[in-house]
């Protein structure tokens, strides 16, 4: 995986198409999760909980080691060996009994999967750079998202009906087709896609490690900034389900819709919303996403029970306000973490950057299930504060940062960067 000998990124459709592979795997996976586990083995609910917990918590430091090598290696290696690490972790799956077992198979795909999201913005940033096309890496990030997200959309949909027979062989079948999608995917990078060197030097070298990153208070702003936006990115999906049962009242069917619709739309906006994003700064997009979900809180809030009808049309506006703060947001703040670090750091930084999105994911279901007790409004409301003081931070912060990170450069008629190009200008 070395650097294309004309000195460009090549590859670019096929990366896309990997991840959206790897990412039907994760979809396959996904709406099984728990109960995979306990359809296949005898190991009680209590302990499989605590098991999986334990092989998450064990992840915890992987960003630190993934930054640190991609800044090495690159990005690019790390990648496919997350993409082997979760293929052999799932090829596991089909085969444990005990506790023992679930762990092992459990922690593998884990720190795969930490592995993975901790270099994976890095890579597409480094291909962003050599591509000889005229897309920023804004448009890439949003084209990946989208790409992701159909991808675990299709992968989701394909388990909910193959496993509606609750066979054990169509389980582990399930297993097997996520390790083969996850396999696929790394030959297809590591075979395809060629990314050069860093314009900014030799991976590894230079200023810029985590001693620099912790004394970088903007870049450490804008982490603690991205955990509000990604806690509310992670909130339709954890929240939603328990609304419809014991608020809303409505049916199910409501809920799978509702997310189904919102995948389907991501997917869809992603290309059209990448190719306008770089005409504007990266903070703006941000800021107007975190407005966005702003209102969202507030109108999830005013909602109740009452006709199927009515709450539905009102779940459904509610949505889209979210739906397109999700697509404004995920590569907006990617690229301006990419743009804001030092290209001979750039993997420390991004991974760093991810702690924001791990951190979300352990405090989400506390922060939702005590504020939900305190009132039905409590967390969306609570959520909503978040976001406005987020609009706030992040035009703050806005004056803080580099303003080569605010905008990309015009890009010459070989994709690169004009020099003297001036990115500040609105």
């Amino acid at each position: 995986m070395g650097a294309h000998p004309g000195g460009r990124s090549r590859g670019g459709a096929v990366l896309v198409a990997a991840l959206t592979v790897d990412s039907i795997g994760n979809g396959l996976f996904l709406p099984l999760s728990l109960v995979y586990f306990l359809r296949l083995t005898d190991v009680p609910l209590a302990l499989l909980g605590v098991l999986l917990s334990a092989a998450t918590v064990l992840t915890l430091p992987v960003p630190l080691w993934a930054g640190s090598l991609a800044d090495r290696v690159g990005a690019l290696p790390v990648v496919v060996a997350s993409q082997l690490l979760q293929a052999a972790g799932y090829l596991a799956y089909a085969w444990v009994r005990g506790p023992v077992g679930v762990f092992v198979a459990a922690a593998l795909v884990a720190v795969g999967v930490r592995f993975f999201w901790s270099t994976v913005f890095t890579a597409v940033a480094d291909h962003a750079d050599g591509s000889p096309g005229g897309w920023t890496r804004d448009t890439w990030y949003a084209i990946s998202n989208g790409a992701r997200t159909a991808g675990l959309a299709v992968g989701g949909l394909t388990t909910g009906v193959v496993v509606a027979d609750g066979r054990a062989a169509t389980y582990r079948a399930v297993a097997y087709a996520a390790a083969a999608c996850f396999a696929l995917a790394a030959v297809l990078i590591a075979a395809c896609v060629r990314i050069p060197p860093p314009a900014g030097g030799p991976a590894g070298s230079g200023r810029g490690g985590y001693a620099t990153l912790v004394r970088e208070r903007p870049f450490l702003a804008l982490i603690g900034l991205n955990t509000v936006f990604a806690l509310s990115s992670m909130m339709l999906g954890l929240a939603l389900p328990t609304v419809m049962l014991t608020d809303l009242r409505g049916p199910a069917w409501l809920t799978s819709a509702v997310l189904a619709g919102n995948a389907f739309l991501v997917a869809l906006l992603s290309a059209p919303v990448g190719t306008r994003l770089p005409r504007h700064r990266r903070t703006r997009a941000v800021a107007l996403a975190a407005a966005l979900w702003t209102v969202w809180g507030v109108a999830m809030a005013t909602l109740g029970p009452g006709r199927l009808g009515v709450v539905a049309a009102l779940l459904v506006a509610a949505t889209l306000l979210f739906t397109v703060a999700e697509v404004v947001h995920a590569p907006a703040s990617a690229a301006l973490a990419a743009a804001a670090a030092p290209v001979a750091a750039r993997g420390r930084y991004l991974a760093a950057f991810q702690y924001s999105f791990a951190l979300a994911s352990m405090v989400a279901p506390a922060f939702f299930g005590t504020l939900y007790e305190v009132g039905t409004a409590a967390p969306w409301l609570a959520l909503a504060l978040l976001n406005a003081l987020g609009v706030v931070g992040v035009l703050l912060l806005e004056r803080r940062l580099p303003p080569a990170a605010l905008r990309d450069p015009p890009r010459a008629a070989g994709g690169r960067p004009r020099a003297g190009a001036n990115a500040t200008t609105e």
